[in-house]
């Protein structure tokens, strides 16, 4: 069955200790190792599509401003600055 790693992450499964890739002559093979029960094919599908509905919030966490540089605007009155810079971020990464 294909399934996808970020699919089975989002299920809970870790990578390595309930599952790893198996790659023999250019086809990758999931092998699983857990106890529990493997997730069905739909289950990993919806998961991962999940995962890939949240790649503008995983792109926005990597550019707006540190936590240091919101403190920095806090204790400098420097707040509209910095919103302009998060809406910035907001308009490179809509939600869908």
């Amino acid at each position: 069955m294909p399934y996808h790693a970020k699919g089975l992450e989002q299920l809970g499964y870790v990578f390595e200790k309930d599952f790893y890739t198996l790659e023999k002559r250019g086809v990758v093979e999931l092998v699983w190792k857990s106890d529990q029960p493997q997730p069905t094919e739909a289950e990993c599908e919806a998961a991962k599509a999940e995962y890939d509905s949240q790649e503008y919030s995983r792109n926005r966490q990597a550019e707006y401003p540190s936590i240091e540089e919101c403190v920095h605007a806090i204790l400098d009155n420097q707040l509209d600055a910095l919103q302009v810079k998060r809406q910035a971020v907001k308009d490179k990464y809509p939600k869908e």
